[in-house]
Protein backbone atom coordinates (compact mmCIF):
# COMPACT_ATOMS: atom_id res chain seq x y z
CA UNK A 1 0.00 0.00 0.00
CA UNK A 2 1.00 3.71 -0.78
CA UNK A 3 -0.75 6.50 1.26
CA UNK A 4 0.12 10.13 -0.57
CA UNK A 5 -0.61 13.17 2.06
CA UNK A 6 0.80 16.53 2.59
CA UNK A 7 2.76 18.31 4.64
CA UNK A 8 2.64 17.16 8.20
CA UNK A 9 2.49 20.48 9.67
CA UNK A 10 -0.66 21.66 8.34
CA UNK A 11 -2.48 18.83 6.12
CA UNK A 12 -5.15 17.98 8.39
CA UNK A 13 -7.07 15.68 6.27
CA UNK A 14 -3.67 13.49 5.19
CA UNK A 15 -3.05 13.25 9.18
CA UNK A 16 -6.61 11.65 9.55
CA UNK A 17 -5.51 8.55 7.34
CA UNK A 18 -2.24 7.91 8.46
CA UNK A 19 -2.77 8.38 12.11
CA UNK A 20 -5.73 5.38 11.70
CA UNK A 21 -3.35 3.28 9.35
CA UNK A 22 -0.38 3.88 11.91
CA UNK A 23 -2.57 3.33 15.39
CA UNK A 24 -3.59 0.49 13.48
CA UNK A 25 -0.37 -1.16 12.55
CA UNK A 26 -1.19 -1.75 8.86
CA UNK A 27 2.05 -1.61 6.44
CA UNK A 28 2.19 1.10 3.82
CA UNK A 29 4.94 3.19 1.94
CA UNK A 30 4.21 6.92 2.80
CA UNK A 31 4.22 9.47 -0.19
CA UNK A 32 4.96 12.79 1.15
CA UNK A 33 4.22 15.37 -1.25
CA UNK A 34 4.69 19.08 -0.80
CA UNK A 35 1.80 21.33 -0.97
CA UNK A 36 1.00 24.78 -2.43
CA UNK A 37 4.23 24.26 -5.38
CA UNK A 38 4.40 24.52 -8.62
CA UNK A 39 4.60 20.89 -9.00
CA UNK A 40 2.22 19.73 -6.61
CA UNK A 41 -0.83 19.46 -9.00
CA UNK A 42 1.20 17.36 -11.48
CA UNK A 43 2.54 15.25 -8.78
CA UNK A 44 -0.60 14.38 -6.88
CA UNK A 45 -1.96 13.85 -10.76
CA UNK A 46 0.13 10.57 -10.65
CA UNK A 47 -1.01 9.06 -8.39
CA UNK A 48 -4.83 10.25 -7.71
CA UNK A 49 -7.50 11.52 -9.87
CA UNK A 50 -8.95 14.51 -7.69
CA UNK A 51 -6.00 16.08 -7.27
CA UNK A 52 -5.74 15.81 -3.57
CA UNK A 53 -4.58 14.31 -0.73
CA UNK A 54 -4.41 11.71 0.75
CA UNK A 55 -4.90 9.19 -1.59
CA UNK A 56 -4.30 5.43 -0.91
CA UNK A 57 -3.06 3.07 -3.83
CA UNK A 58 -3.74 -0.80 -3.25
CA UNK A 59 -2.37 -2.64 -5.87
CA UNK A 60 -4.70 -1.60 -8.54
CA UNK A 61 -7.35 0.66 -6.36
CA UNK A 62 -6.91 3.56 -6.18
CA UNK A 63 -9.25 5.50 -3.37
CA UNK A 64 -8.73 9.22 -3.21
CA UNK A 65 -11.32 10.52 -0.66
CA UNK A 66 -10.68 10.47 3.42
CA UNK A 67 -13.84 9.49 4.67
CA UNK A 68 -13.41 6.90 1.58
CA UNK A 69 -10.26 5.82 2.53
CA UNK A 70 -11.29 4.80 6.39
CA UNK A 71 -14.58 2.89 5.50
CA UNK A 72 -12.07 1.50 2.74
CA UNK A 73 -9.42 0.42 5.58
CA UNK A 74 -12.05 -0.95 7.99
CA UNK A 75 -13.13 -3.30 5.22
CA UNK A 76 -10.19 -4.59 4.25
CA UNK A 77 -8.48 -4.94 7.38
CA UNK A 78 -11.87 -6.11 9.94
CA UNK A 79 -9.72 -7.44 12.21
CA UNK A 80 -8.09 -3.99 13.00
CA UNK A 81 -11.35 -2.84 14.20
CA UNK A 82 -11.82 0.75 12.40
CA UNK A 83 -14.83 1.05 13.43
CA UNK A 84 -16.67 -0.24 17.08
CA UNK A 85 -18.12 -3.50 17.27
CA UNK A 86 -21.24 -2.92 18.49
CA UNK A 87 -23.46 -1.82 16.17
CA UNK A 88 -24.97 1.73 18.00
CA UNK A 89 -21.67 2.65 18.91
CA UNK A 90 -20.50 1.80 15.33
CA UNK A 91 -23.61 3.74 13.98
CA UNK A 92 -22.62 6.67 15.67
CA UNK A 93 -19.46 6.72 15.00
CA UNK A 94 -19.68 6.89 11.39
CA UNK A 95 -22.24 9.86 11.73
CA UNK A 96 -20.07 11.95 13.73
CA UNK A 97 -17.54 10.99 11.50
CA UNK A 98 -19.05 11.77 8.69
CA UNK A 99 -20.41 15.37 10.60
CA UNK A 100 -16.81 15.91 10.63
CA UNK A 101 -16.05 15.28 7.18
CA UNK A 102 -19.05 17.77 6.10
CA UNK A 103 -19.14 20.28 8.62
CA UNK A 104 -17.16 22.77 10.91
CA UNK A 105 -16.28 25.12 8.62
CA UNK A 106 -16.20 28.45 10.70
CA UNK A 107 -13.60 26.66 13.16
CA UNK A 108 -11.87 24.88 10.14
CA UNK A 109 -11.16 28.32 8.38
CA UNK A 110 -11.03 30.21 11.58
CA UNK A 111 -8.23 27.80 13.38
CA UNK A 112 -6.05 25.74 10.42
CA UNK A 113 -4.08 22.92 11.72
CA UNK A 114 -0.81 24.29 12.18
CA UNK A 115 1.13 22.16 14.69
CA UNK A 116 4.41 24.55 14.64
CA UNK A 117 2.23 27.55 16.06
CA UNK A 118 2.97 28.15 19.64
CA UNK A 119 -0.03 28.20 21.80
CA UNK A 120 -1.61 31.28 21.33
CA UNK A 121 -6.07 32.52 21.44
CA UNK A 122 -7.06 34.05 19.12
CA UNK A 123 -10.66 36.53 19.39
CA UNK A 124 -13.35 33.55 18.16
CA UNK A 125 -16.47 34.80 15.92
CA UNK A 126 -20.14 33.06 17.31
CA UNK A 127 -19.73 30.98 14.40
CA UNK A 128 -16.47 29.61 15.46
CA UNK A 129 -17.82 29.38 18.98
CA UNK A 130 -20.90 27.16 17.76
CA UNK A 131 -18.57 24.73 16.12
CA UNK A 132 -17.02 24.35 19.65
CA UNK A 133 -20.12 23.38 21.02
CA UNK A 134 -21.14 20.76 18.59
CA UNK A 135 -17.83 19.19 18.94
CA UNK A 136 -17.51 18.90 22.33
CA UNK A 137 -21.25 18.01 22.89
CA UNK A 138 -20.77 14.67 20.25
CA UNK A 139 -17.55 14.24 22.38
CA UNK A 140 -19.53 14.18 25.74
CA UNK A 141 -22.19 11.84 24.48
CA UNK A 142 -20.00 9.47 22.47
CA UNK A 143 -17.69 9.09 25.87
CA UNK A 144 -20.76 9.22 27.98
CA UNK A 145 -22.46 6.05 25.82
CA UNK A 146 -19.36 4.22 25.13
CA UNK A 147 -16.38 5.39 26.19
CA UNK A 148 -15.96 2.72 28.98
CA UNK A 149 -13.25 0.86 27.55
CA UNK A 150 -10.46 3.14 26.67
CA UNK A 151 -9.73 6.81 26.58
CA UNK A 152 -10.88 7.33 23.20
CA UNK A 153 -14.42 8.19 21.93
CA UNK A 154 -15.36 4.98 21.92
CA UNK A 155 -13.26 3.44 24.38
CA UNK A 156 -10.73 1.88 21.71
CA UNK A 157 -9.22 3.98 19.11
CA UNK A 158 -11.33 4.07 15.91
CA UNK A 159 -12.07 6.04 12.40
CA UNK A 160 -13.63 8.29 14.52
CA UNK A 161 -10.99 9.35 16.48
CA UNK A 162 -8.97 9.80 13.58
CA UNK A 163 -11.80 11.97 11.84
CA UNK A 164 -11.31 14.06 14.89
CA UNK A 165 -7.54 13.93 15.79
CA UNK A 166 -6.70 17.42 13.72
CA UNK A 167 -9.88 19.19 16.03
CA UNK A 168 -7.73 17.61 19.02
CA UNK A 169 -4.43 20.04 17.61
CA UNK A 170 -6.73 23.19 16.12
CA UNK A 171 -8.25 23.24 20.16
CA UNK A 172 -4.61 23.20 22.10
CA UNK A 173 -2.86 25.44 19.27
CA UNK A 174 -5.40 28.09 19.49
CA UNK A 175 -6.16 27.43 23.35
CA UNK A 176 -9.55 27.12 23.04
CA UNK A 177 -11.35 26.55 26.12
CA UNK A 178 -13.55 23.34 26.40
CA UNK A 179 -15.14 21.42 29.09
CA UNK A 180 -12.98 18.79 31.30
CA UNK A 181 -14.07 15.35 29.53
CA UNK A 182 -13.27 17.15 25.89
CA UNK A 183 -10.07 18.55 27.46
CA UNK A 184 -9.14 14.84 28.71
CA UNK A 185 -9.39 13.88 25.30
CA UNK A 186 -7.44 16.58 23.50
CA UNK A 187 -4.64 15.29 25.86
CA UNK A 188 -5.35 11.77 24.75
CA UNK A 189 -5.35 12.37 21.23
CA UNK A 190 -1.87 14.27 22.03
CA UNK A 191 -0.42 11.53 24.00
CA UNK A 192 -0.68 8.63 21.21
CA UNK A 193 2.79 7.40 19.79
CA UNK A 194 1.61 7.48 16.34
CA UNK A 195 0.22 11.43 16.78
CA UNK A 196 3.86 11.79 18.59
CA UNK A 197 5.89 10.43 15.40
CA UNK A 198 3.32 12.57 12.86
CA UNK A 199 3.59 16.03 14.95
CA UNK A 200 7.72 15.49 15.70
CA UNK A 201 8.28 15.03 11.58
CA UNK A 202 5.63 18.64 10.78
CA UNK A 203 7.80 20.30 13.46
CA UNK A 204 10.90 19.47 11.17
CA UNK A 205 9.26 20.63 7.99
CA UNK A 206 10.14 24.18 6.49
CA UNK A 207 7.79 24.20 3.86
CA UNK A 208 5.36 27.66 4.29
CA UNK A 209 1.68 27.73 3.58
CA UNK A 210 0.38 31.15 3.89
CA UNK A 211 -3.32 30.00 3.93
CA UNK A 212 -2.41 27.96 6.94
CA UNK A 213 -0.66 30.68 8.71
CA UNK A 214 -3.22 32.45 10.89
CA UNK A 215 -0.88 35.43 11.63
CA UNK A 216 0.09 35.75 8.13
CA UNK A 217 2.48 37.43 7.14
CA UNK A 218 4.43 36.87 10.01
CA UNK A 219 5.04 33.08 10.81
CA UNK A 220 4.99 31.71 14.95
CA UNK A 221 6.97 29.03 15.17
CA UNK A 222 7.47 27.01 18.50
Amino acid sequence: MKLVIGNKNYSSWSLRVWLAMAEADIAFEEVLIVLDQPDTKARIAEYSPSGRVPTLVDGDVVVWETLAILEYLAERFPDKQLWPAERKARTMARAIASEMHSGFMALRAAAPMNLWRPIEAFPREPEVEADVRRITTLWREARSRYGAGGPFLFGRFSNADAMYAPIATRLRTYAIPVDEVSAAYVETIHAMASFKRWRDAGLKETWLIAGDERDWPTVKRV
